[in-house]
C-alpha cells in the first residue's frame, strides 16, 4: 500500500497499513470501532484548548474553503485551500512544532470577499485575531522573561490571570497526600468569577466540554462492552467515572487499572494526558491512540523489560536517585489502529504512560513503539538526507545498514527504561511543580540520554540488543547529526526552538559537543563548503552521555530550576544562524517535506439482516475531505 496521500508546501500526509486487522475477531473489531468513535469526538475539545477562537475560527474558513471550490477565486483561492489545511494539520491558527500563529498570505481584500460569498457576517474580533500578527503570537510562550500565561494563546487560562496567580492558585489548593499526588490542574481551566476571583472550571459531563464528553462517554459504554479482558473493562468503567464527575481521584485510578492489563491485543490510550501544550506544564491535552499489540515483535523485544533491574543498577546516575526495586515496566509493540486529538495528524512514534512519577514507582508504566507509524515514515522518507549530511561513505553506510532498527532500539529504551528509570529525592514535588516551564525538555532529555548511555554499553551485545559496534555507532552519528543540523530544518529563519523535544535534542548533542571539543570527541568539519559533525571518539562520546544524564537526572529528583533553566537556555533554545542558514540551503534542493501527518482509517460496519457482521477498512480520498467530514460530523462544540 503507498503510503503517500497528499503534499503541501512543506507538509507531508501519508496513512499507514494496520497489521493484523483483518485476523481479528468481530467482538474485537466492534472493540477498536468504539475506541475509536469515541476519541474522535474529542477533536473539538483539542482545538478548543489549543485557542479559544479556533473553533469559531474554523467554521468560517472551512466554509470558505468549501466555497473558493465553487467560485473562481485564482491564486488566492489556492493559496487560501493551502492554508486551510496547515490549520487542520496544527489543530488550529498556531503551527503545531514552532507554535507561532500562521500568518495568512492571502490578502484582507479576498477574506472580505470570500466571506460575502459565502454568506459568512464575521466580527471585527475575529477578523483581527486572524490577521493582526500581534494578538496571540505563539500559542505556547517559552521565554524565560516573559509571563508564561499571559502571553500563551492557549486556552486553558482566562483573560488576564498571570503566571504568578496560577502558581499561587495551585500551591494553596494542593490537598493530597505528599506521596501520592493528585494532578492538580491536569482537566481543568482557571478563570475569575463574578467576584474576579480565580477558581477552576472541571472538564466533565454537564461541565466545561461536557457535550463532546457525554458523546465520549457513549462511545466508551459501548466499547466496553466488547473489551477482551475484565481489566479492561474495568479500566474503562473508571475512565467514564472521570469523565462523568471530572474527579481526578478517578483518572489516577483509572491509570492504576490500565497500567497493569497488559493481557488484550488491542489497548488505548484516551484522556487529558500529555502537558507540552500548557506554559507550565500542568493542563493536559485530549488524545486518543487506539493499538493493536504485534505479538511476535512484543516477544523479540522482552529482554529489555527482562532486564530492567540490571538497568537500573547499572545507571551512571547518583545511587540515591536510582529505584530500589524497579518493577511494573510492560513494554509491546503495536500498530496505531486510531488516533484523535493531540495524537492526529501528527503522531509520536513511542508512548510511555502514566505520567504520574508516584504510580509509576508503585505499579509501573507501559511503554509502546508504534510499528506501523515507524513504517510509514521509514518508507516516505528516503535517503537523500544521508547522502546530503553523513561525513563520508563509513558513516552512510552505517546509517544504510543500521539506522532504523538502532533507532528503534534508541526509541524503546528511551520509552521503557528512559521514562520509566530513576525517582524523585523525598519530599521533592513533581517535575511540573519545580521544573515548570523546563519540565517537559528535562524529561525527554533524560529518556534519551539513558537510551543513548546503554546503547553504546557492551552488555547490551551480550542481550543481543545490540548486533555489533557499528549499531550503537549509527545511532549516536544519527542523534549528533539531527540534534546540531538536521532538525534545524524544522525552524523558520532567525526564530529559535520552541518545541520540546527539539530543545532537549539539540541541549544533549550541543552539550557533548562542547564537553568534548578539549578531545576533539566530536569534531566540526568543513568539507568542499559544507558543515559535518563527525564523531571521532565513541568510547568517550558515550561517557559524556552518562555524566550528562547524571546532571540531568540530578536536577529532576531535586527539583533544581536554575540549574534546568540554565542548561535548557543555553544548549537547547538558541540556533547558530550561519549554521542555520547553510541546512536550509543544503536541504532546499531535496524539495522534502519538513512535517508529516496520517489520515486515519474509515471503520465501515457491514450490515446483514439487520446485524453487524463485519467492520472493513477504508481510507479517504484526501486530507479535505475527511477534515470536512469530521467537521461535520463530530463539530459539537
Amino acid at each position: 500500500m503507498s503510503v503517500d496521500i497528499e503534499r503541501f508546501e512543506d507538509y507531508q500526509i501519508l496513512k499507514f497499513e494496520i497489521p493484523g486487522f483483518d485476523k481479528l475477531t468481530l467482538n474485537q473489531k466492534l472493540f477498536v470501532y468504539h475506541l475509536a468513535q469515541s476519541g474522535i469526538w474529542g477533536r473539538d475539545i483539542f482545538y478548543d484548548q489549543n485557542f479559544a477562537w479556533n473553533l469559531e475560527l474554523r467554521r468560517v474558513l472551512e466554509t470558505i474553503f468549501k466555497t473558493t471550490k465553487a467560485f473562481d477565486f485564482g491564486v488566492e483561492g489556492a493559496v487560501f485551500q493551502t492554508f486551510m489545511k496547515k490549520f487542520w494539520f496544527s489543530n488550529g491558527l498556531h503551527h503545531h512544532y514552532e507554535s507561532a500563529k500562521f500568518h495568512p498570505e492571502f490578502s484582507e481584500r479576498f477574506f472580505k470577499s470570500a466571506c460575502e460569498k459565502a454568506g459568512i457576517t464575521i466580527s471585527n474580533e475575529l477578523f483581527e485575531v486572524l490577521f493582526d500578527q500581534k494578538i496571540a503570537s505563539k500559542k505556547v510562550e517559552k521565554a524565560a522573561e516573559k509571563d508564561l500565561v499571559i502571553h500563551s494563546a492557549v486556552n486553558f487560562y482566562g483573560p488576564g490571570i498571570t503566571q504568578k496567580e496560577v502558581e499561587s492558585f495551585y500551591q494553596t489548593t494542593k490537598k493530597a497526600a505528599a506521596n501520592e499526588p493528585l494532578s492538580f490542574g491536569l482537566n481543568s481551566k482557571l478563570q475569575r468569577n463574578s467576584a474576579g476571583i480565580i477558581e477552576e472550571a472541571v472538564y466533565k459531563v454537564g461541565g466545561i466540554y461536557g457535550k463532546a464528553l457525554e458523546k465520549i462517554v457513549e462511545q466508551l459504554a459501548l466499547a466496553q462492552n466488547f473489551a477482551e479482558t475484565p481489566c479492561q473493562a474495568k479500566a474503562i468503567e473508571l475512565l467514564i467515572a472521570y469523565y462523568k464527575t471530572g474527579d481526578l481521584k478517578f483518572w489516577d485510578a483509572f491509570n492504576i487499572e490500565w497500567v497493569q492489563c497488559t493481557g488484550g491485543q488491542i489497548d488505548f490510550i484516551h484522556g487529558f494526558v500529555e502537558v507540552y501544550e500548557d506554559p507550565l506544564s500542568r493542563k493536559g491535552t485530549f488524545e486518543c491512540i487506539v493499538q493493536i499489540k504485534d505479538p511476535e515483535a512484543t516477544e523479540k523485544m522482552k529482554t529489555i523489560t527482562e532486564n530492567i533491574a540490571w538497568f537500573e543498577s547499572a545507571s551512571p546516575i547518583d545511587a540515591a536517585f536510582k529505584k530500589e526495586t524497579p518493577q511494573g515496566i510492560s513494554y509491546a509493540i503495536m500498530n496505531v489502529a486510531f488516533e484523535a486529538g493531540d495524537a492526529a495528524p501528527a503522531t509520536p512514534i513511542g508512548v510511555n504512560l502514566p505520567n504520574a512519577d508516584w504510580i509509576r514507582a508503585k505499579y509501573g508504566s507501559k511503554s509502546v513503539s508504534l510499528a506501523n507509524i515507524e513504517a510509514a515514515y521509514d518508507l516516505a522518507s528516503g535517503s537523500s538526507l544521508l547522502e546530503e549530511f553523513c561525513f563520508d561513505a563509513a558513516e552512510k553506510q552505517r546509517a544504510i545498514k543500521w539506522g532504523t532498527p538502532a533507532s528503534k532500539l534508541h526509541t524503546a529504551l528511551h520509552e521503557v527504561i528512559g521514562h520509566g528509570s530513576g525517582k524523585l529525592a523525598p519530599g521533592v514535588g513533581t517535575p511540573k511543580e519545580t521544573l515548570k516551564n523546563y519540565a517537559n525538555t528535562i524529561e525527554e532529555a533524560r529518556a534519551d540520554l539513558v537510551a543513548l548511555y546503554f546503547m553504546g554499553h557492551p552488555y547490551l551485545q551480550t542481550l543481543g540488543l545490540v548486533p555489533d559496534a557499528d549499531f550503537y555507532k549509527s545511532e549516536y552519528e544519527q542523534y549528533i547529526r539531527n540534534g546540531l543540523m538536521l532538525q534545524l530544518r524544522r525552524v523558520t529563519k532567525g526564530a529559535q526552538i520552541e518545541e520540546d523535544h527539539m530543545r532537549n535534542r539539540q541541549l544533549v548533542a550541543q552539550w557533548v559537543y562542547e564537553k568534548g571539543r578539549a578531545e576533539n570527541v566530536i569534531e566540526r568539519v568543513v568539507k568542499n563548503g559544507n558543515t559535518y559533525f563527525k564523531v571521532n571518539d565513541f568510547n568517550q562520546l558515550q561517557g559524556l552521555f552518562g555524566k550528562l544524564l547524571q546532571e540531568v537526572q540530578r536536577i529532576k529528583s531535586t527539583g533544581d530550576f536554575q540549574a534546568a533553566r540554565d542548561l535548557v537556555e543555553a544548549f537547547g533554545v538558541q540556533v547558530d544562524s550561519d549554521l542555520h542558514q547553510e541546512v536550509l540551503d543544503r536541504v532546499a534542493p531535496l524539495d522534502l517535506p519538513k512535517f508529516y501527518g496520517f489520515v486515519q482509517p474509515e471503520f465501515n460496519l457491514i450490515m446483514n439482516d439487520g446485524a453487524i457482521s463485519d467492520v472493513v477498512l477504508g481510507w479517504p480520498q484526501s486530507f479535505a475531505q475527511q477534515m470536512l467530514e469530521y467537521s461535520n460530523k463530530y463539530g459539537i462544540l
